[in-house]
C-alpha cells in the first residue's frame, strides 16, 4: 500500500511546534519538510525518506556530521518495539563477558543498569544534546543503539569494519506494541490516538522511522549484500531458539563462545540473564528513566508473539496483509503468520 495521504508542507506563517531546544537551522529545515499528524507529538516530518520528530531530526543531523566509527564498534538497529531492549542486553553481555563474567551474575551491570544506559541510542542520548560527545573514553567495544534507517546511517559506519545487527519483528505485533507504548508515554496534553486511526497511519507508513517496510528492507537487503557486515535477526525465531541465536550473534560480533563455555552452560546462563522475564522483574527496570523522559517500566509489556490477534479485526488483518504482500513479497523477507483462535 502506498502512502496515500498527501503530506502537508508547513508554511512559515504557521510556525514550528515543539521547537523548544531546536537550533535555528533545524527550525528552518522543518519549514521545508512534509509533515503529518504524529503519534505522540503534534506532527512528524518526512526527513531523508523517513518520518521522525523535530528533536530526532536535530540529533540525527549531528550524528551524521560528527560520528567517527571504529572498526571494533557494534551498532544495534531496530524499528521501535521490535526487541530493542532485549538485543541491547544480549550484545552487551556477549561482548563484555570477559570483563563481566556470566558466572558472577549477582554483580553483573545488567542487574543494576537498564540496557539503554549501557548501550546508548545515537539519537536519544549520544547526540541528543547540543554539546558534542567525547567518545574517546567510551568503554570498548563501543556498542550503540539506533532506530535510524540504514540509508541514513553516518557514512563512517557503512565504510568501516564495524558490525551492524538488526532485529526484525512481525509487523502486526510491532503495530500493537507501538500503539500501546506511545499512548502510555505521550504528553498529557496530547489526546490518545485511537486504534483505528493509528492503524491507518501505520499502513500508510506514517509512524516513527517509517514506513516500516522501507526500514526493514534497508537492513535486509544490505544483509544479503554484505552478510559479514550486517546480521539480520528475526524476533520470533530468537524466541523459539534463543541458544542457537545467541551463539550466532556471538560469532558475528567476534566474541564466540569457547567449547568450555558451552560445556559450562554459559550460553544458557547469559540467555536467562537477558530474558524478558528476568529484566522485567529487576528494580532498575521498574523505576527510573533511561530514554529521555520515558519511564523504564513502560519498556516491558508482554513480549508475546501473535498478541495482535487480540486487537486487530479480520478486515484490519486483511488490510495489513495486503501491505506486506505489496511491499515485501519480492524481497524474500517473510514472517510467520499467527493463527486466530
Amino acid at each position: 500500500m502506498a502512502i496515500t495521504q498527501s503530506p502537508q508542507k508547513q508554511s512559515t506563517a504557521e510556525g514550528v511546534e515543539d521547537d523548544q531546544g531546536l537550533s535555528n537551522e533545524c527550525k528552518d529545515l522543518l519549514l521545508s519538510l512534509p509533515k503529518e499528524k504524529g503519534w505522540r507529538t503534534k506532527h512528524i516530518y518526512l526527513f531523508q525518506g523517513f518520518w521522525c520528530q523535530p528533536k530526532e531530526i536535530q540529533s540525527i543531523l549531528s550524528f551524521q556530521r560528527h560520528f567517527q566509527a571504529q572498526d571494533s564498534d557494534i551498532v544495534l538497529s531496530t524499528i521501535p518495539k521490535s526487541g530493542t531492549t532485549w538485543l541491547k542486553a544480549l550484545a552487551f553481555a556477549i561482548a563484555n563477558r570477559e570483563k563481566y563474567p556470566i558466572s558472577k551474575k549477582k554483580s553483573h551491570p545488567l542487574l543494576t543498569s537498564n540496557p539503554h544506559d549501557l548501550v546508548p541510542f545515537f539519537e536519544y542520548k549520544v547526540y541528543a544534546s547540543s554539546d558534542l560527545p567525547d567518545l574517546s573514553k567510551f568503554p570498548e567495544p563501543r556498542i550503540f543503539g539506533t532506530h535510524i534507517p540504514f540509508p541514513a546511517l553516518a557514512e563512517p559506519i557503512k565504510n568501516s569494519q564495524c558490525k551492524i545487527v538488526y532485529i526484525c519483528r512481525n509487523p502486526f505485533d510491532i503495530f500493537v506494541s507501538s500503539w500501546m507504548y506511545l499512548n502510555k508515554v505521550k504528553p498529557d496534553s496530547m489526546p490518545m490516538v485511537q486504534l483505528e486511526e493509528a492503524f491507518e497511519m501505520y499502513c500508510n507508513g506514517t509512524m516513527g522511522y517509517g514506513p516500516f517496510w522501507n526500514h526493514m528492507l534497508g537492513y535486509w537487503n544490505e544483509s544479503l549484500k554484505r552478510p559479514d557486515k550486517v546480521l539480520f535477526l528475526k524476533y520470533e525465531e530468537m524466541k523459539e531458539d534463543i541458544v542457537s541465536h545467541v551463539k550466532k550473534l556471538a560469532i558475528f560480533l567476534g566474541y564466540p563462545f569457547s567449547v568450555q563455555e558451552e560445556r559450562d552452560g554459559v550460553v544458557e546462563d547469559l540467555s536467562e540473564l537477558c530474558s524478558f522475564e528476568k529484566m522485567k522483574d529487576l528494580e532498575v527496570n521498574r523505576s527510573g528513566k533511561s530514554i529521555m523522559n520515558f519511564e523504564n517500566k513502560n519498556l516491558f509489556r508482554k513480549a508475546e508473539i501473535g498478541d495482535w490477534v487480540n486487537y486487530l479485526s479480520p478486515p484490519m488483518e486483511e488490510q495489513l496483509s495486503k501491505v506486506l504482500e505489496e511491499k515485501l513479497s519480492a524481497s524474500g523477507l517473510t514472517f510467520k503468520a499467527a493463527k486466530r483462535p
